[in-house]
């Protein structure tokens, strides 16, 4: 797939007056529709089956977020057949905007499941709480990495062979053009639990989405996923964590 310039990603995919029609519906439609997926679990968690269809759910809603917002999300269809086979793995992904989870969600084939690790705060929200622990999410208290690091480890053991907890080694949304400095806690994680590392990069999020907008842009963004990283148990984490780094930015830099 050829690399979108700035200009490219920023196309809209559809005419204004269709984009103008599809924010009016958002607007009138969406927050029903999104109390729906906060509040079924409250009824339905404890159900058998619950997580693969909640799963399945919530991947079809953030698809109809991006369709009302008119942005398309690329992947080649290599990269998705490379996720629906993938296993034993973390994912590890660029964070460039808040439209980052949703996109990744929009590509995800069925037969590959993801997680996220959420902090306490939000796992302990009323409203988000059942939904956010009936889908799986792992509950990580920021206020210790020591212990963050054990629940994610934990979490990691016991996960089926074909989830994946995502991780963002940046920690936070880059703030520059390329990508921040990485930290250590995907490469420790994969160490102590014997998974690989499935790196994902992603393209122009941040183009449809700057720091500091609310609004996002029409336009296209695009997720490329490299090969497999093995982590060296010869070499000292901080060298693994420089050789990830490398192999995104690189994957990185050459979509720019």
């Amino acid at each position: 797939m050829t690399p979108l310039s700035r200009s490219a990603a920023l196309t809209p995919i559809d005419p204004l007056p269709v984009r103008l029609i599809k924010r009016i519906a958002l607007i009138l439609a969406g927050p029903f529709y999104f109390l729906y997926i906060g509040f079924v679990p409250l009824l339905c968690a404890r159900r058998q089956g619950f997580r693969g269809w909640y799963w399945r759910t919530v991947k079809r809603a953030c698809s109809r977020l991006l369709w009302l917002l008119s942005i398309r999300v690329e992947m080649t269809e290599k990269d998705r057949a490379t996720l629906a086979a993938d296993t034993d793995s973390l994912i590890v992904i660029n964070h460039r905007s808040h439209l980052d989870g949703f996109t990744l969600m929009d590509v995800v084939p069925d037969e590959k499941w993801f997680t996220f690790a959420a902090k306490k705060e939000l796992c302990d929200a009323a409203l988000l709480s059942t939904g956010f622990k009936g889908a799986g999410l792992v509950e990580i208290d920021r206020t210790s990495g020591k212990v963050a690091l054990e629940t994610l480890n934990e979490a990691v053991r016991t996960m089926p062979a074909r989830r994946s907890v995502v991780l963002f080694p940046e920690g936070t949304r880059a703030k520059t053009a390329t990508l921040a400095e990485f930290k250590a806690g995907a490469v420790i994680v994969a160490r102590e639990t014997g998974r690989a590392i499935r790196p994902i990069v992603i393209h122009n999020s941040d183009t449809l989405l700057p720091r500091g907008k609310h609004l996002p842009r029409s336009g296209t963004i695009r997720l490329e996923v490299l090969p497999l990283f093995h982590c060296d148990m010869s070499v000292d984490v901080d060298k693994d964590v420089t050789r990830l780094r490398a192999a995104m930015l690189e994957a990185f830099e050459r979509g720019i």
